[in-house]
């Protein structure tokens, strides 16, 4: 029978083993349990369109949460200018692949154990007029206790917020990592920081609005820099903050 030790190692291995792995820093992985309330709660919280882990594998029993943050260079480099660096842009579509990669090789290892798993694509999975998504990544990595919500709306992680999340269901039952009880947002553990709300090129990011029409236009008029990556809607800058890495 697999092991939550023996999950982790995978995933930390596939991602050591990547071709772009100097863009990367070890991923962090926690497990929650399909069945923790908090998935009915994001209803409430987020939007009745969010569906369950059961919506998209029928006996789901756990949800494996990752996060890949990226290095610390390119972390550093999209933190210059209004516009999102090459490198960020680079990172967020190599990032994207490497989760799917690494959950194609989970959802194999399970398989050969006779165990039936999914994964949720890491990104692009929202209705493009209401911009909204049955899944949250990163709701789900809170949930599996892998850091809390900052000012800038995104998950915090201990490693910090510069990165990419994605998400596995399996059909067998683990034992879940407990919330992250620790505050990584500098804003709200001592009131010392409010960068991401200057970094926002648009206003979109307020302290208690996001517009994510307005946000969503900025990405999209970014992707014209970079068509060598392919359709690339990127930005950043709320996480090109001194959240974006804190444990290297």
């Amino acid at each position: 029978m697999t092991s939550k030790h023996e999950l982790a190692q995978l995933i930390r291995a596939a991602v050591a083993a990547d071709s772009n792995a100097a863009s990367f820093r070890e991923p962090l992985i926690g497990f929650s349990s399909a069945a923790d309330p908090n998935y009915a709660k994001l209803q409430q919280i987020v939007g009745p369109w969010i569906a369950s882990p059961q919506f998209f594998l029928s006996g789901a029993e756990t949800v494996i949460s990752l996060f890949i943050p990226f290095a610390v260079e390119i972390s550093q480099e999209n933190q210059e200018g209004a516009q999102p660096s090459h490198g960020w842009a680079k990172s967020y579509i190599d990032a994207n692949i490497l989760i799917e990669k690494v959950s194609q090789t989970v959802i194999q290892h399970l398989a050969s154990q006779g165990i039936i798993a999914a994964s949720i694509p890491p990104t692009h999975t929202y209705d493009a007029e209401t911009l909204t998504s049955a899944w949250s990544h990163r709701s789900a990595a809170y949930i599996a206790g892998l850091g809390r919500f900052g000012v800038n709306r995104m998950l915090i992680t201990k490693k910090g917020c510069a990165g990419r999340f994605g998400s596995i269901l399996l059909a067998v039952k683990l034992e879940p990592d407990l919330p992250s009880e620790e505050e990584y947002c500098f804003y709200y553990k001592n009131g010392s920081c409010l960068s991401c709300l200057k970094q926002c090129p648009t206003g979109a990011l307020q302290f208690n609005r996001f517009d994510k029409f307005l946000c969503n236009e900025r990405l999209l008029e970014n992707v014209e820099q970079f068509t060598d990556l392919g359709w690339c809607d990127v930005c950043g800058k709320c996480l090109a903050t001194p959240c974006a890495v804190l444990e290297k």
